[in-house]
């Protein structure tokens, strides 16, 4: 499988890669360069929208517009990119939104951590419509990878100091329960960003690993992209059909000498099938 360069940057740390279907682009951000990265890939067209803070995600809404998981909390930008304002404001001293991911009823679950990741320091919250806020799991350490399974009974979890993959299901009654279905610890690098593809398989991209692994259903490894970037942050599917599989990058800590393509998006062509996702409902 023969990687691409779909866009060649220097992200500080490049994250939470999304396909807007309804515009036909991929959003993603660099969360410490507080920008937010718009891309038509028909086109070569290349937006960039900068933010007063850190922003560690962004997503369509279903009105048009983006909603942001930022510093201190949930934002929203209309769909001309004016009008910015708070759904959610919560200053935590120390704290900063990571990575977040829409559920299939149209909430934003959005993950947080502390810049000095110190453990038990961030969460993982729901955000309804109308900003009411959920605690899904308290006192995790850094936030990161999330994604429903195709019928969405169960979602796939990364807290990535437990170097583990967790699967989460939900009861009648609203309760998460969370348990391992991969252990990383064995293979190199750390579990980072994910997605969930057509086959209910899960992507995962193994920050200091350079690779994005393949995981089946039952935890098994299928498949490893390796990549010539030491730290690839998070995948998604995008494109015609979404057959593209997109990966995110990070620069920071790296020598351009000798990864040149630190921070840039790559794709791989035709990697398989993803699932459409939904826009927040907000």
């Amino acid at each position: 499988m023969a990687l691409d360069v779909a866009i060649r940057a220097r992200a500080e740390l490049g994250e939470g890669p999304t396909w807007d279907p309804v515009a036909g682009r991929l959003i993603w951000v660099d969360i410490l360069g507080s920008r937010v990265h718009l891309f038509d890939p028909a086109t070569g067209r290349r937006t960039v929208l900068p933010v007063e803070q850190h922003v560690g995600a962004a997503k369509p809404r279903a009105g048009g517009g983006l909603v942001l998981n930022l510093r201190d909390g949930i934002g929203l930008y209309e769909a001309d990119g004016t009008g910015f304002r708070w759904l959610h404001r919560e200053l935590v001293p120390g704290r900063r939104g990571n990575d977040a991911a829409v559920a299939p009823d149209g909430s934003l679950w959005a993950g947080s951590m502390r810049y000095d990741e110190a453990p038990g320091g961030g969460s993982l919250i729901r955000v309804d419509a109308d900003g009411t806020v959920h605690t899904v799991l308290p006192e995790v350490t850094i936030s990161n990878g999330l994604g429903w399974s195709p019928d969405g009974a169960r979602a796939y979890y990364v807290d990535t100091p437990t170097r583990r993959v967790d699967v989460l299901t939900f009861t009648d009654g609203g309760e998460v329960r969370r348990a391992p279905l991969v252990d990383t610890s064995t293979v190199p690098g750390s579990p980072d960003g994910l997605t969930v593809d057509a086959d209910g398989c899960v992507w995962v991209a193994f920050w200091g690993g350079g690779a994005v692994r393949r995981y089946t259903p039952a935890g098994e490894l299928d498949r490893t992209v390796r990549l010539s970037v030491s730290q690839p942050t998070a995948c998604a599917f995008g494109g015609t059909g979404l057959t593209d599989l997109y990966i995110t990058t990070a620069a920071v800590g790296t020598d351009p000498a000798t990864e040149p393509l630190a921070g840039s998006v790559l794709v791989l062509p035709d990697a398989g099938r993803g699932l459409p996702q939904p826009a927040f409902a907000g």
